[in-house]
């Protein structure tokens, strides 16, 4: 039997009312494009802007930057800001910054993933694991700002005032609540009957773990990873506090060394904003996908 694919026609008088009511809305959502196309455009002018004059103002000499329009672009480039943050110790301070960073980071997703596990796998049947959970909940109400005073008590106690090893272990505490919170959900959404399968087929817990639980939340490790990793990197007031000597400086405290340094050399501060930056910029750029599965993940459900 043929079976004809002609869509059955409207009524009489139909199609000019669906047509203008179709480009109606067609026009409306033109219009609100534009629309929203030209916050948009206004938006990432803001934005751009000061990055903008950052990156030209760190090639212009400290005479050029006083006597020409700010946003115009240096005609003599040069790069001595740049040879002057560098010989200032910056590389010191870049390896300081580079070691607390992965110290605190890692250390910190590593256990952070492995409590999220046993929270949710465990949680449902153990009073201890819901205890630990609510425990790690109460730990984002807590500020470093609040704290910082028994920290500094406790690192002074343990005699490890002035060395990267007193920024790492208060990076990796503050670390672990936000990190536990946002790796639970992500296994929380892994279907319990796949973990089923793991336990009828002889895997272990530590076997679930890491062939099951890992790969399938491996864009929320990299989102945490990523953010703890940038929370850590342009930290302040740990270093500040628990660190005396210059060669335990830390970027950002570094920078601020700069700017009491250079007071009057705008341009040779700003060269050390731009190579404090980039680190953060090549992480993005690594990440992204990942990232931004991560942070986009469960909207579509």
């Amino acid at each position: 039997m043929a079976i004809s694919t002609r869509p059955a026609l409207p009524r009489s008088g139909e199609p000019a009312e669906v047509d203008q009511r179709g480009t109606r809305r067609r026009s409306a959502l033109l219009r609100w494009n534009w629309i929203g196309g030209s916050f948009g455009w206004l938006w990432l002018v803001v934005v751009m802007l000061p990055i903008y004059w950052i990156v030209i103002t760190s090639f212009k000499t400290r005479a050029n930057y006083y006597v020409q329009n700010p946003f115009v672009p240096p005609t003599e480039p040069t790069l001595d800001n740049y040879r002057q943050v560098i010989e200032a110790d910056f590389t010191r301070y870049f390896g300081n910054s580079l070691v607390v960073t992965a110290g605190a980071t890692l250390p910190a997703v590593l256990i952070s993933f492995m409590a999220a596990y046993a929270i949710v796998r465990g949680s449902a049947g153990s009073r201890f694991l819901r205890s630990v959970n609510g425990l790690f909940l109460m730990g984002l109400a807590i500020p470093l700002q609040a704290v910082i005073i028994p920290i500094y008590l406790i690192i002074i106690r343990l005699q490890m005032y002035d060395t990267l090893m007193a920024i790492i272990l208060p990076s990796i505490a503050f670390a672990i609540p936000l990190s536990v919170l946002v790796l639970a959900n992500f296994i929380r959404d892994v279907p319990k009957e796949l973990f089923e399968s793991m336990r009828l087929d002889g895997a272990t817990e530590w076997g679930t773990l890491w062939r099951l639980a890992f790969p399938l939340t491996r864009p929320a490790l990299v989102t945490v990873t990523i953010y703890q990793g940038l929370g850590v990197w342009n930290g302040f007031i740990l270093p500040l506090i628990l660190t005396q000597s210059p060669e335990q400086r830390t970027l950002p405290l570094g920078l601020w060394s700069f700017q009491g340094q250079y007071g009057v050399n705008v341009p040779a501060v700003l060269a050390s904003v731009v190579l404090t930056t980039l680190p953060i910029l090549i992480c993005y750029a690594v990440g992204r996908r990942q990232l931004l599965s991560g942070l986009t993940a469960g909207f579509g459900r």
